[in-house]
Order: structure tokens, then C-alpha cells, then sequence
């Protein structure tokens, strides 16, 4: 973990920080040293993420629009339903293409389905369409719900590759390459830590509605995580969890005024799983003294509300991805997932900016290498969501 959330750093903001059909999530601070799994179809397996930009170069510091002397853009980004500079999902993807384009000398542009929150398929297939009209030859599309689009653009645009962010493999479509994580297990460190660091009152809000799998996992894997330490503590735990007011994963005032219920009536930390929904759960936090759990990538930069952050390898793996398409190699991972966790240093918590203080960054990396060895085993299946002995579940709806 140290690696992948090494690799981060530097990437956005010292450590460079909603969904797939069995996906997680790639921590992105150093390159993964072992290889990811791959899920079916079956293949060989590729290695991880080991693309690491110069110490000196931010994905801050590139712009996100750019002019080619062709105008053709060569490397695209189509976004995820939310804010392109979400500080969250999107952003850390296009960061990873930001930065491998600016690394090597390519054009880039991103490009976003039409309608907002409300696009359809064929606002999504558009957008690749227009992607692959302005000269792309790699498309990296974020978010589970580009599926049913992605597919039809890998099929009629055969000679552009496509690599699928939180998304999965396609039979017969050897352009498309997925990447899924194990948000399961970043989230278990997440709930295990502010339980550990005295919190007994805690909240999850997450995007997508309860459809959004990545999210799900998040969420499984948060509870998981807090009912083994408040087990380990011999405390009770009570978590308020809610998919309200997600669905595009924006910031709202209404879920801002729930959230804010949950901090007047004694909640203490609050898991924002959702994109532009961190604004709204950290001014609901800063108006009541509460604390945030950010996700996907470092969010601690964003509010001193957040005492830590439940992250995913975005940027680290796009870039890996394209370095495949570039180097001759993407035949590798083209027509497969790789599903990236803990033992591919691509999911965890920032050490950089640690903030705990009951629970070290010496036992978070204990814990870390247990999951990557299999002796720590987090389940996925989000069907099981429930209360336990030691945690109170109360689903909010």
C-alpha cells in the first residue's frame, strides 16, 4: 500500500486523489507490484499499474483543456454522470489522463455526455462517437453505466481501444479493456479505523441510488469494517446508511439538510460515497463540529473536516492502461477486467496525510498485508448488508 498510495501522492496532490460489473479500486501511488487479477473471460494475467510520473509534475499543474496544432485529440475521457472536477471519480480519472498525455507528448480532450444526470445511452454512445470523430485512438470511459454504450462503440469503432473505469469485460470485444476494484476492502479500513479512533456514531451517504455496484461495495465494506472493530472493542456501534439524494451524485441541499440531521442528533463521522455529494455532507459537517470520511482519493485537501479517505487507484491505473496501448502490449488485458485490491497496492487509506491517532499507520499496514495475503477476507456481496452484534444498522429511506 505504501507503493500504490506513494504513486498517488505524487500524482495528485501528494498522494494525486461512483462503479463496475465486479470492480474496485486501484490506490494510485506507486505501481502496483504484483499482478491484478483478471476476471472472465478468462486471460492471462497483466501487471499492475506501473506508470509513475516525475516528482515535479501535478495533475493540478495541467490544464484540462489544451488546443492540438491538428486539432485532433488523441487520448479522451468521457465522464461519469457528476461534475468533471468532482474531486472524486472523475477527477481522478481524467487526472490519469492528463498526466500520461502531458508525460508523452499527446493531445487530450474530455468530453461530456449531454442531458447531465439524465443521459441516455445514446448520449453516452455520442459522446464516444465524438471522441473517436476528433481523432482519439484511446477512449477511457469512467463509470459502470457506460456499458450498454461502450459496447456499441467498441463494436463499430474496431481500430480505437477503450479502457472501462469501475467496469467490466465484454465477450467478443477485444478493444475494450476493464478495470474494476475492490472497493470492499478500502472501504473495510475506512470503518475499521474511526471505530478504532473512538467513533461509535457513524453515517454512510452514497451515489447512485443503491444501483451504482462500486458504491455498494464501498458501503458493505465500511460496515464490515466497523462491526470488527467495535466486536474487537467490545462497543456497540450505530451507523445511519442512505442511497437519498445521490442519484447523480451532486451536492443538494437536501442532502445536506439530512445530513445535518444526523450530526444534530449525535452522529460523529460521516462516509461520503458519492462524487460533488462531499460538499454537501462537509458544510453539513463543518456547521455541526462532525468529521467526513472522504472517498476515491485523498480528500483531506478539500475540508479539515475529513479524517481520512477511502481511495481507489484512478489516475495510476489509466495511466498503466495507456502505457499497455502504447507499448504494443494492450492484447494483454484487451477482452478482460482486471480487478485491482490490496495486494496490488491499488486500494487504502492516505498515510500521507494521516490524522489518526488511536490507530497507527504501523497496524493500517499490518492489516493492509493481511488482506493482500488472504488472511483478511472482506466479502462483496452488498446483498448481505445487515445489522451485526456489535453494529446497528439504520437504513435510511
Amino acid at each position: 500500500m505504501k507503493k500504490i498510495l506513494a504513486l498517488v501522492l505524487a500524482l495528485c496532490m501528494v498522494f494525486a486523489l461512483a462503479a463496475c460489473g465486479e470492480s474496485a479500486a486501484p490506490a494510485a501511488t506507486e505501481a502496483p507490484t504484483a499482478e491484478p487479477a483478471t476476471e472472465a473471460p478468462a486471460a492471462e494475467a497483466t501487471e499492475a499499474p506501473a506508470t509513475e510520473a516525475p516528482a515535479a509534475l501535478s495533475a493540478d499543474d495541467i490544464d484540462d483543456n489544451m488546443t492540438s496544432a491538428d486539432g485532433k485529440y488523441e487520448l479522451a475521457f468521457v465522464t461519469d454522470v457528476g461534475q468533471l472536477k468532482d474531486k472524486s471519480f472523475n477527477q481522478g480519472t481524467f487526472d490519469g489522463v492528463k498526466l500520461y498525455a502531458a508525460e508523452n507528448g499527446l493531445s487530450y480532450k474530455y468530453y461530456q455526455p449531454a442531458n447531465g444526470d439524465q443521459a441516455t445511452d445514446d448520449d453516452r454512445y455520442d459522446a464516444m462517437k465524438a471522441a473517436v470523430d476528433g481523432g482519439a485512438k484511446v477512449v477511457v470511459c469512467a463509470g459502470f453505466m457506460q456499458g450498454n454504450a461502450l459496447a456499441k462503440a467498441a463494436a463499430e469503432f474496431t481500430d480505437v481501444d477503450f479502457i472501462f473505469i469501475d467496469g467490466w469485460a465484454f465477450d467478443g470485444l477485444d478493444n475494450i479493456a476493464g478495470i474494476a476494484f475492490k472497493e470492499e476492502q478500502c472501504g473495510y479500513f475506512a470503518g475499521y479505523a474511526v471505530v478504532k479512533e473512538g467513533y461509535t456514531k457513524l453515517g454512510f451517504t452514497g451515489g447512485g441510488g443503491g444501483t451504482n455496484p462500486a458504491c455498494c461495495r464501498y458501503g458493505y465494506g465500511f460496515v464490515q469494517g466497523a462491526s470488527a472493530a467495535a466486536a474487537e472493542l467490545n462497543e456497540k456501534v450505530e451507523m445511519n446508511y442512505s442511497w437519498l439524494y445521490g442519484g447523480s451524485f451532486s451536492a443538494s441541499p437536501e442532502l445536506q439538510t439530512m445530513v445535518n440531521g444526523w450530526y444534530e442528533n449525535g452522529t460523529e463521522v460521516v462516509f461520503a460515497c458519492g462524487g460533488s455529494m462531499f460538499a454537501s455532507v462537509a458544510a453539513a459537517a463543518s456547521a455541526n463540529d462532525g468529521s467526513v470520511i472522504g472517498v476515491d482519493v485523498d480528500q483531506s485537501f478539500e475540508s479539515d473536516t475529513v479524517i481520512t479517505s477511502a481511495m481507489k487507484g484512478l489516475a495510476a491505473s489509466v495511466q498503466w492502461a495507456c502505457a499497455k496501448v502504447y507499448d504494443g502490449s494492450f492484447a494483454s488485458m484487451g477482452g478482460t477486467c482486471a480487478t485491482l485490491g490490496a495486494k496490488d497496492d491499488a486500494v487504502g487509506l492516505p498515510t500521507a496525510t494521516w490524522s489518526l491517532t488511536k490507530w497507527s499507520v504501523d497496524d493500517y499496514n499490518a492489516m493492509v498485508a493481511a488482506m493482500a495475503d488472504g488472511s483478511l477476507v472482506v466479502d462483496n456481496d452488498y446483498t448481505k448488508l445487515a445489522s451485526t452484534d456489535s453494529l446497528t444498522l439504520n437504513v435510511v429511506e
